[in-house]
Parts: structure tokens; sequence; C-alpha cells
């Protein structure tokens, strides 16, 4: 089910920056990540994904080789190294949910659609000024998540939290009742990185009550800016932070 790495990646991102209460989000970082010097940064990410292993078989499979996912992404650092932590994953297809599980990223199910730029006609927005650009997320039929992006200028500068390394947690739990459970702090190397032309706007996101307590927590308390680009990247297995 799961090719061996590296697993190369290629997508189209939404992207909304945003400040969550800081108390919440540090509830979420395990011992060895601290909240660095911008508590409270968070991010929304909206993406639609193609990806393949080193032969490139998959990409003759379209059913096989795409999927959406949407996460949350918080803002800290691991021995002074800005980081990033993802508290919450969907996405759409197992694939792409059990890898997340071997990174260490926890991945669920849920149903992720995102607007698609055109370059002909008026079914859809343009990479342009005045373009708009939305994203939801459905979990077990319920509306969880909405961001709405319009777009303003061009900029050279990538999103914070989609340009550092993310700290993920290996959980292995105690199935035979053993009382030997394992959890270690993990980031995966990371290649090839690029990103396209980043348009960037203002924009507006609701994380809606319906999930529970935790999500909700982290909710918006203010936000800032959104983005519209096309990334990149290699996985090429992961490291531990412990070392």
């Amino acid at each position: 089910m799961i090719t061996p790495p590296p697993w190369h990646f290629s997508g189209e991102v939404v992207m909304v920056e945003y400040r969550a209460d800081p108390a919440a989000a540090a509830a979420f970082l395990p011992q060895g990540l601290s909240a660095g010097p911008d508590p409270g940064a968070a991010a929304a990410v909206f993406a639609e994904w193609q990806w393949c292993s080193e032969s490139g078989a998959e990409l003759d499979d379209p059913a096989r080789n795409g999927f959406a996912e949407f996460l949350i992404l918080l803002g800290c650092s691991h021995n002074g190294r800005p980081m990033a932590r993802s508290p919450f994953v969907w996405v759409d297809q197992a694939v792409p949910m059990v890898r997340g599980w071997v990174q260490g990223m926890p991945k669920q199910f849920g149903s992720i659609h995102q607007s698609r730029p055109v370059t002909v006609g008026r079914a859809g927005p343009r990479l342009a000024p005045g373009g708009r650009f939305a994203g939801n997320l459905s979990v077990f039929g319920r509306r969880a998540a909405e961001a709405r992006v319009e777009l303003t200028t061009t900029t050279d500068t990538p999103p914070t939290l989609h340009d550092v390394p993310l700290a993920h947690t290996l959980s292995f739990p105690d199935w035979t009742g053993s009382g030997d459970r394992t959890d270690r702090l993990v980031a995966s190397r990371v290649g090839d990185v690029e990103f396209s032309e980043i348009w960037k706007g203002t924009a507006e996101l609701d994380l809606f009550d319906v999930l529970g307590p935790d999500f909700a927590s982290l909710a918006p308390v203010e936000t800032g800016d959104g983005y519209v680009f096309s990334y990149a990247e290699t996985l090429h297995g992961g490291y531990s932070l412990h070392d």
C-alpha cells in the first residue's frame, strides 16, 4: 500500500495566516517544542496534491495519485529552530492518510474542496488582482472550516509556516498491554522545494465548533493574510529530534 520514500509532491495551495489563542496553541505542543518567538501564530492550509514514488508509476493512474488535504499549522521552535506543528490534518484518500501515520502526522478522513484558477472563461478565479479563492472542509457531513482569499498582489516571501520544517510525533499505542509505549518527536527530510509565483491578499477564515473543544480552541482570534500558490517538495524519510 505504501511505497518506500522518496515521495514526490506537487500541489495547489490556498492558505490563510491567523492568530490562535496562545495558551490554546501551546496545549498542542509536546515536550521538546516551545511556542517560539511568536506564540499563537497559526495557519489553515487547503491543498490539492499529485504525488508519485521514485518510479513515477502512479502518474499513469490519476485516481491513485491525487488527493486533497486540509491542515492546521501552529508556529513553534525546537532548540531555537523555527518549526511548525500540525495537530489536525484531514485527507480524502487512504494512502496519504496511512503515509501520514508513518511520518507521525495525525491524518483523518474528511471532504476537502477548493477553488482552482482558470485561464479562460468566467467559471473560476484568475491569478490576478481581484481573484477570489475559497476552500472548505467537511467531516462526517458537518462543515468544519471555510476560508476565502481575495488576491491583491504578488510577493517574493513565502508564508512563514509553509517554509519551515514540521515537527511530528511517532506514536505507538500499547496494544499488547505491556505498558511499553514509545512516542518520538520527529521531522521529515525534505528536498527539491519549489514555490510558484506567490499571490497574496485579504482573507477570511472560520473554524466551526462541530468537532469538539480541542479543534474549537484553535479558532481565529485574528485573521491575517491569505495566499494562493503552487508548491512542490520531495520527502526522503525522517529523522529524530531527540538526537
